[in-house]
């Protein structure tokens, strides 16, 4: 909330239901670099000492986070320390996968509307034979 909003709740006494957009949360992202960086210190410092606690608290870390930095990094160096980032598409790739959808929806549409024609036919076939195998007549107005 804003302060706007808060004096505004102030003077009213409700609370405004609308979120901040600002408040999201965001997932952190932490550079090779620095993840490497981290673990150095960490790792030089003595082992169950108060500073390692320190140095989590001053970077915002936990403990599991150097526990998987230090996994990664003996499964593969480097390669396991950088963050897993979305492959960056292109303009046109991106109107070509927004293209096949829409192809493939209009086909599906195409589809059940030939399938409706064809059951339309063959009723009205259906029909006709029934008519014509009953000797059915119109009545006729006055």
């Amino acid at each position: 909330m804003t302060i706007a909003s808060l004096q505004g709740c102030a003077d009213t006494d409700q609370v405004d239901s609308t979120p901040d957009p600002g408040a999201r949360a965001r997932r952190r992202t932490f550079t090779a670099e620095y993840k490497a960086r981290i673990l150095d210190e960490y790792d030089a410092l003595p082992a169950g000492s108060c500073e390692r606690g320190a140095l989590l608290r001053r970077e915002g870390l936990y403990s599991s986070h150097i526990a998987e930095w230090r996994k990664a990094r003996d499964a593969g160096a480097r390669a396991g320390l950088t963050p897993k980032g979305k492959s960056k598409r292109t303009a046109e790739q991106v109107e070509l996968d927004k293209l096949r959808r829409r192809t493939k929806q209009l086909q599906a549409e195409l589809d059940r509307t030939k399938l409706a024609l064809e059951i339309t036919g063959k009723a009205h076939a259906l029909l006709e034979m029934l008519c014509e195998s009953a000797d059915f007549e119109p009545k006729s107005k006055p």
